[in-house]
C-alpha cells in the first residue's frame, strides 16, 4: 500500500495524523469537505488505483473556497462527522 498524503506528526499531547487535500465543498457554516487522493497497489495485478475518501473538517475562519490545496489534522470529534480540523492552506485556487 503507497500513500503520499498521510503522515504522522508528534505533537504535545502525542501522535497527530494529518492529511493533505483538496477542499470540494465550502457550503457549510465553519465546516468544509476535503477530499484525500490515493494511490494504492492492486494486491494481485500490481496496477496502481486511485482512492479517494472524503473529510469533513473545522474552518473556523472560513477561509477556505473550493478547489483549495489544504492541510488537515485530526482532532476531537467536534459534531456527529467532523473530527478534523484545518492546519492551514497550502495553495489558494484561482
Amino acid at each position: 500500500m503507497v500513500t503520499t498524503e498521510k503522515t504522522t506528526a508528534t505533537s504535545e499531547r502525542g501522535l497527530v495524523r494529518s492529511r493533505e487535500g483538496i477542499v470540494v465543498s465550502d457550503k457549510m457554516d465553519k465546516t468544509v469537505i476535503v477530499t484525500v487522493t490515493n494511490h494504492v497497489k492492486h494486491p494481485r495485478y500490481g496496477k496502481f488505483v486511485k482512492k479517494s475518501r472524503r473529510f469533513f473538517a473545522h474552518d473556523e475562519k472560513s477561509e477556505c473556497g473550493i478547489g483549495d490545496r489544504v492541510l488537515i489534522v485530526e482532532s476531537r470529534p467536534l459534531s456527529k462527522n467532523k473530527n478534523w480540523r484545518v492546519e492551514k492552506v497550502l495553495v489558494k485556487a484561482d
